[in-house]
């Protein structure tokens, strides 16, 4: 028999190695800092919660691929702009009900949405940080293609939006993309300098095409708005709240848009 000396010992023993081995949050934080500036853009890494910090450190520190898309200018208002931003199954709803892209997705929990672009690429997006004019994302997901079979990786997005006016004073979004993706392909990542530049151009496009499609849905939204309000209705209607809030969206939009602009002289 173990005397209970010697058991509360070893009890003693592996409570203090568990407690030493378990950081408190502002070590771990401490641990895992984020570098403040991606690609020339300042983000506000320090408001990432520690254990996410922890998760996206590897990903930048190591990536495969680094790529920055923008500043490229979006036709909407800031509030519808968010809006859409923040709900990706209404925007890809809309974007392929008018036939701009072939986007789809889904709701998976708080933050988390499930994506797919229809030409090969889909994965699972997490939200990590939010505030006006900053987005950062988690992201797992594949790619195949003729040229890359079956790609899986992790990806960090970092997003940047700046509200604005055009030429003739109709509201804007300004958005800039920084990505970074890591391989988990083991004989991708041994060929990592031979297939980074074809990867680097495949993200570079993918995102492109986000931003542009987009871009589009904006231009649509400000030339067409009873084609979009008749796409969200068409059964199966997109959900109620979404729908109110773009009749009134693009009723203000209509509405600032047909108004004479202050720097431009009245018909």
């Amino acid at each position: 028999m173990i005397p209970v000396q010697v058991m509360w010992g070893v009890r003693g023993t592996l409570l203090a190695v568990l407690l030493g081995s378990v950081q408190s949050p502002s070590a771990l934080a401490e641990s895992c800092r984020l570098p403040p500036r991606h690609a020339g853009v300042a983000f506000p890494v320090e408001q990432v919660e520690a254990g996410w910090a922890c998760r996206l450190q590897p990903i930048i520190e190591d990536f495969t691929t680094a790529n920055k898309v923008g500043p490229i200018r979006t036709p909407l208002p800031e509030s519808l702009y968010v809006y859409l931003l923040d709900r990706p199954p209404t925007a890809a709803a809309l974007v392929n009900r008018l036939e701009l892209g072939l986007y789809k997705a889904e709701e998976r929990g708080p933050g988390r949405y499930w994506g797919t672009d229809g030409e090969g690429t889909s994965g699972l997006v997490e939200l990590v940080y939010q505030d006006r004019t900053h987005r950062m994302y988690y992201l797992e997901g594949t790619h195949d293609s003729a040229l890359l079979r079956h790609i899986v990786g992790k990806a960090v997005v970092l997003l940047h939006m700046s509200p604005g006016k055009d030429a003739v004073g109709h509201d804007v979004v300004e958005t800039t993309l920084v990505a970074y993706t890591r391989l988990d392909n083991r004989l991708l990542a041994g060929l990592v300098s031979l297939v980074r530049p074809l990867v680097s151009s495949t993200i570079t496009r993918k995102l492109t095409k986000g931003v542009e499609a987009v871009n589009r849905l904006g231009l649509e939204m400000r030339r067409n708005p009873r084609r979009v309000l008749f796409e969200a209705m068409d059964p199966p209607a997109l959900p109620p709240e979404d729908v109110v809030f773009l009749q009134e969206a693009l009723a203000g939009m209509h509405a600032s848009i047909s108004a004479p602009q202050k720097d431009q002289p009245s018909k």
